[in-house]
């Protein structure tokens, strides 16, 4: 992902898959690399709006996953937590998983142990006995598929993440506690921050100093640029305001390219969120 300063720049890094990725109907395997668009430095793509989202390129990372992020609760199954808060089931796959539309039915495909980089931890949506159903890293947005249980270890987090379009606002919750109400700056009209379910996929070290201490990637993929700067991916991040933080300001605003900036103090905010913790992004103000 990369962006630069007050003017645009381009997004963070993301990564084909690995082996081949059941990402649904249509999920192109992605190899994982991270990359920086651009690299290193600013790319302006014009009109001032910085181009928040991440690239993915088809060979490998460019360096490897950040280790930052909170760790996850371990359990056996899923559940809630003392006085009835309901948690978020992550499976932490042990490797590639066979993925299928149904449990039982015909393989369609594998689901990477591993994605630019990081071991894959999955928000679980739905389980049987012997299988779960996952949300995917991969395009098109919102995939799932059902896995073997026996292939993932279940942990639990007890963060999720909202982003509101309308209000341009990010909240975190704890435990359903609100502790973090946020203003952000988000995607312009012509290449938006897409609405819909997600999640944190990892953690990847900043490009540059601009970014923040980390990048917050996510499993969201832009609507509107499908090939950034050759990459073969355009994978939306939550960072640090690329410049001045003034142009996020107290009510945010529309700067980027689909991906989500936060002040440098916001940002630090994220960090114990744990891999696998959903992200609800939404188009309207119903937070």
């Amino acid at each position: 992902m990369h962006d630069a300063g007050p003017g645009p720049g381009p997004a963070e890094p993301s990564g084909p898959a690995e082996p081949p990725v059941a990402a649904g109907p249509s999920g192109p395997a992605v190899t994982r690399r991270a990359v920086v668009l651009g690299g290193a430095a600013a790319v302006t793509l014009g009109s001032g709006v910085a181009a928040l989202v991440l690239a993915v390129t088809r060979d490998g990372v460019n360096g490897p996953a950040s280790p930052r992020g909170g760790a996850a609760t371990p359990t056996g199954r899923p559940g809630r937590a003392a006085g009835g808060v309901a948690l978020t089931p992550i499976a932490q796959l042990r490797g590639d998983s066979a993925a299928f539309d149904t449990p039982g039915g015909p393989r369609r495909g594998t689901v990477p142990g591993r994605w630019r980089g990081a071991s894959s931890a999955l928000p679980v949506l739905e389980s049987q006995p012997g299988w779960l159903r996952v949300r995917l890293a991969q395009r098109p947005n919102e995939s799932v598929a059902w896995i073997r249980s026996t292939d993932a270890a279940l942990v639990t987090s007890s963060h999720r993440i909202e982003i509101d379009l309308r209000e341009r606002r990010l909240r975190l919750y704890d435990r359903e506690v609100q502790v973090l109400d946020a203003p952000a700056g988000i995607g312009v009209d012509d290449h938006p921050t897409p609405a819909g379910e997600y999640f944190v996929a990892f953690f990847a070290p900043p490009p540059d100093p601009g970014y923040g201490d980390f990048v917050l990637v996510t499993s969201a993929h832009s609507t509107t640029i499908t090939d950034w700067d050759s990459s073969g991916d355009a994978i939306v991040g939550i960072h640090g305001p690329l410049g001045s933080e003034a142009a996020i300001g107290r009510d945010g605003a529309q700067v980027s390219h689909g991906c989500v900036r936060l002040q440098r103090a916001d940002l630090a905010r994220l960090r114990d969120v744990p891999a696998g913790s959903p992200i609800t992004i939404r188009s309207g103000s119903t937070i």
